[in-house]
């Protein structure tokens, strides 16, 4: 959040949005937005490249996919440690150029142990790169105006997402499917660009507060609190997951809707965080991010309950009015959540920024996207309402755990009067 100095320096319509201060950071946000737009313009189109221009079988390319990612899982320790020893800096330019290899490599790729290959390549790339991310940010930005900084990258990420899958889908029409070549090539590309933005930036680590004496706690209390954290991170996890693994089979499978009901869901998910993220995370979020993320919560818990009203006999008419409105509830919530808990994951504990953390912290992210497609198949098979009640559930124990998250109140200690 921005203090009251951060605010006084930028202009007053980028106040008025929760906009950070951008002067200076012209490199950074370009690096962010090039790597979103890379993800945007192929990952939803790998599967398509191996099937119809590679000609491999649909099931065992997803099986192939899903192998090379889990193997890539420990990629979140091991950039963890380099982090510690070279910087976030460093982490994040050689996760960009991994990903640029991992890419350029589906060009040679027409096995399916190929497959296996390159998606560990890529995977290691895109864990490595979101392990160091968050601590990037806290070395390039002010300590005041952090939690406002992941709010903005957040929303450029879907900016350029949604603007690397627009790129695609246009080519793909214009062009066919034969434009998935030249695509991959420009999409390498565009990883590397990206790293040399990261790699000409200036980076300050932050300075350790000295912790007073009345609020030093054994490292094993940091470790369980940060623990709780990442279990409290998990459902957010899962939900994410849930827009792009199970909105489309729920909405085509359970309620029988055209294919295109799932396209139109992501679009109004993708404008409201990216039009919305950084105005109510200045002027509306709860300020102390265990509060936003229990707000958060609470907003989520309702969404996967609206997600869950068409599948009901009685409800079914509502399926369209059920969708729009879950899928608004699920954008607020991840406008909620998403820069409280990267705030939390750097500030909850004196070492959270520091590379077992961070890795720890991004290996909850990396298992739920690996574990999220089976789960909710599986669920989604033994029922509609199956899924999301299991989501909401998770949600509501998030919700009783946020609390707990409070980082020590330096301040109130220090002038007890």
């Amino acid at each position: 959040m921005s203090t009251a100095s951060d605010t006084g320096r930028r202009p007053g319509a980028a106040a008025r949005l929760g906009v950070p201060a951008l002067r200076g950071h012209g490199r950074f946000v370009t690096g962010n937005l090039i790597d979103s737009v890379g993800n945007g313009m192929l990952l939803p189109l790998g599967l398509l490249y191996f099937t119809d221009v590679r000609g491999l079988p649909a099931a065992q390319v997803g099986m192939a996919m899903t192998v090379g990612q889990a193997v890539a899982l420990p990629v979140t320790f091991l950039a963890g440690r380099l982090m510690d020893r070279t910087g976030p800096r460093a982490v994040v330019v050689a996760a960009n150029v991994l990903s640029a290899i991992g890419f350029a490599l589906f060009l040679f790729a027409d096995r399916l142990w190929h497959v296996a290959v390159v998606h560990v390549v890529v995977q290691a790339g895109i864990n490595m790169y979101f392990t160091a991310q968050r601590t990037l940010i806290t070395h390039v930005t002010d300590p005041g105006e952090r939690r406002a900084w992941f709010a903005f990258t957040g929303s450029l990420r879907n900016i350029g997402l949604a603007a690397g899958a627009a790129a695609a889908a246009g080519s793909l029409a214009v062009f066919g499917k034969g434009a998935l070549w030249w695509m991959i090539a420009v999409d390498a590309a565009t990883y590397l660009l990206a790293a040399v933005c990261f790699a000409t930036l200036k980076t300050t680590p932050p300075g350790r507060e000295e912790t007073p004496p009345g609020v030093r706690a054994p490292r094993s209390d940091h470790t369980r609190r940060y623990l709780l954290l990442v279990a409290v991170n998990l459902p957010y996890v899962l939900a994410q997951a849930a827009l792009s693994v199970l909105v489309a089979l729920y909405a085509t499978r359970a309620l029988g809707l055209p294919a295109s009901a799932a396209s139109l869901l992501f679009v109004v998910n993708t404008v409201i965080v990216s039009g919305c993220s950084t105005v109510v995370t200045a002027h509306l979020a709860p300020k102390a991010p265990p509060r936003a993320v229990a707000t958060g919560y609470l907003v989520m818990a309702a969404g996967m309950g609206a997600f869950m009203l068409p599948a009901l006999p009685s409800l079914a008419f509502t399926a369209w009015v059920a969708l729009v409105t879950a899928i608004t509830l699920f954008s607020v919530a991840e406008i909620l959540l998403g820069p409280a808990l990267s705030e939390l994951s750097v500030s909850l504990t004196p070492d959270a920024a520091g590379g077992f953390t961070q890795g720890l912290y991004q290996f909850s992210w990396a298992i739920g996207m690996v574990a999220a497609p089976a789960l909710f198949t599986l669920l989604l098979e033994a029922g509609p309402l199956l899924p999301w009640g299991a989501e909401a559930l998770a949600c509501l124990l998030a919700v009783a755990a946020a609390p707990a998250l409070k980082t020590p109140d330096r301040h109130r200690r220090r002038n007890p009067h």
